[in-house]
């Protein structure tokens, strides 16, 4: 393949993929600039190892285990050690009911799980991939991510249902008069 030709396959998996790689890596590291040096990174390696892409109907599955590798090879030069969800604060909940919250909220609470469930998470609920499709992305067992999502949406409920219950109510000026 010579340049050219490798140039057009990039700029059409730049075309068809953006959008989903730029959401999966927003959800991911919850940063506007982490988001875009993640997805350029995910491009760049593209670039370099077009020939590994055999069919372009993969391409969306490639693009997504290229992404996922070099997120988790950034975070773990960041954290050099892997947090397990049951380490984290349990959040206290009395209620099931939550108020609506803002999409700040919801990527607090995902930037507070631990990688191995973000990610099945993000996937699941963003880009409603089934938990089969999860499975094969991940390269782990049917079972795995239907835990992974069930003790991620635990936790997530739960620390959404906390924050809610430690905001303030405002009253109207009317009830707060003698």
């Amino acid at each position: 393949m010579d340049s050219f030709e490798r140039q057009q396959r990039v700029a059409e998996l730049i075309g068809q993929h953006y959008e989903l790689l730029y959401r999966v890596s927003f959800r991911l590291s919850g940063s506007v600039a982490d988001a875009e040096d993640l997805t350029q990174q995910t491009f760049l390696t593209a670039q370099q190892k077009l020939e590994q892409l055999r069919q372009t109907e993969s391409a969306k599955s490639w693009l997504l285990a290229i992404l996922r590798h070099h997120f988790f090879r950034n975070r773990s030069r960041a954290a050099k050690h892997s947090v397990r969800l049951d380490s984290l604060p349990e959040p206290s909940c009395s209620t099931h009911k939550l108020d609506p919250f803002d999409s700040e909220e919801l990527q607090a609470a995902l930037d507070d799980l631990p990688d191995e469930f973000r990610f099945p998470l993000v996937l699941f609920y963003f880009h409603e991939l089934s938990y089969q499709d999860i499975a094969a992305e991940l390269s782990i067992p049917l079972g795995t991510v239907m835990s992974r999502l069930s003790r991620g949406k635990e936790h997530l409920r739960r620390r959404l249902c906390r924050d809610a219950e430690t905001k303030q109510p405002t009253k109207p000026l009317a009830h707060q008069l003698p």
